[in-house]
């Protein structure tokens, strides 16, 4: 059977957003009207698959009702060093998700780039952090999201020796069912259903599809 084309669409904090862990993460906050509306979009579209990026304690107290409420599934990747401390999903909370049927994932130890950093770091977003919130969420972790998108041939043939059976990025484009890599659109503040259908679900001719590919491959390869 042919692979089927899909849209993976990541969010990352819903609501209001305190005070800022990193520069720019303002820009990645949706309120969450927004949130409701364009969930609506994506649960009346076919082949989307949905995640939540850093572990927000939105993602329990916003997204998964939500979620729940529309039969929908998805995929949740926190940060090891901040489950359990302010504004971040506890350990509680991880294990909310496990039993409502979600997965869970690892956005690494300290949402660090790991295309950078010593060996020691490495080991520490891409072994320790997944042990981590492994046990936390009483579950298999097999499952990875790059932080800020960024990765390389290095970092990705470590993945597949570690075992990750799938691995997220923020590439902004269309993905295959059943990839090991799987690119991700990434919605921001101010984002519309309007702003979303033209950018995530717009028609694509086969040249477009081609070069997407040519891309990613480049990417893959640096």
């Amino acid at each position: 059977m042919k692979a089927q084309e899909i849209r993976n669409i990541s969010f990352h904090g819903i609501g209001r957003l305190g005070l800022e862990r990193e520069p720019g993460e303002h820009g990645y906050w949706v309120s969450e009207d927004s949130f409701l509306r364009l969930l609506d979009e994506f649960a009346g579209r076919s082949r989307v698959r949905l995640s939540f990026d850093d572990g927000n304690v939105s993602d329990i107290e916003i997204a998964l009702p939500a979620l729940v409420e529309r039969g929908l599934t998805a995929d949740f990747f926190p940060v090891a060093d901040r489950v359990g401390t302010a504004g971040s999903v506890d350990r509680a909370g991880l294990r909310e998700l496990v039993a409502a049927e979600m997965r869970v994932g690892t956005h690494g130890a300290a949402h660090r780039r790991w295309t950078c950093g010593s060996a020691a770091v490495l080991v520490d977003e891409l072994e320790t952090a997944r042990r981590r919130i492994a046990q936390a969420a009483g579950c298999v972790v097999d499952s990875a999201a790059c932080p800020f998108g960024a990765y390389d041939r290095r970092l990705l043939r470590r993945l597949r020796v570690l075992g990750y059976k799938t691995v997220f990025t923020s590439d902004e484009r269309p993905a295959w069912e059943g990839s090991w890599c799987q690119p991700r659109y990434t919605v921001r503040a101010g984002d519309t259903a309007e702003t979303v259908r033209a950018r995530m679900f717009c028609e694509r001719a086969a040249a477009g599809r081609l070069a997407d590919a040519a891309v990613l491959r480049v990417k893959a390869w640096r």
